[in-house]
């Protein structure tokens, strides 16, 4: 397996890791720390770190500031929101839902929802591909 890197940018210095092997450690408090340190969250809403990408799997680590809100979001393969600190409205079809901490929801391909951080919040965000019929 080749290991996969997220490279270091000017926004980023501290961005060079694996993001992909055949495993991966993700030391979620110091990555929480950093995003939370860098000019992103200062001067936006919200600001992400990618902890691991493969071809079928992908997990952010995200934070909100209170009152963001992602708007209208749908994924093409199944997702999960584990919201790690704060709290949270989901909007879906059926209805909201108030998400606390260490809740997680999932969802399947193609359902439509928005979040509103209610709070400020830590997600951890993961997408897996739908698998082919």
């Amino acid at each position: 397996m080749e290991l996969k890197h997220n490279d270091a940018t000017r926004n980023r210095p501290k961005g060079d890791r694996v993001i992909d092997a055949p495993y991966v450690l993700a030391d979620l408090p110091a990555f929480i720390e950093q995003v939370k340190d860098e000019k992103a969250w200062e001067e936006s809403d919200r600001n992400a770190i990618t902890v691991f990408k493969s071809d079928g799997m992908t997990i952010v680590l995200s934070i909100l500031k209170e009152n963001a809100v992602i708007k209208d979001n749908t994924v093409d393969g199944y997702l999960t929101l584990l919201l790690l600190e704060g709290k949270a409205r989901l909007e879906t079809l059926e209805g909201d839902i108030d998400l606390g901490e260490q809740q997680l929801i999932s969802f399947h391909p193609g359902v439509p929802h928005s979040i509103e951080a209610t709070t400020d919040i830590v997600l951890l965000i993961t997408t897996h591909d739908s698998p082919t019929t």
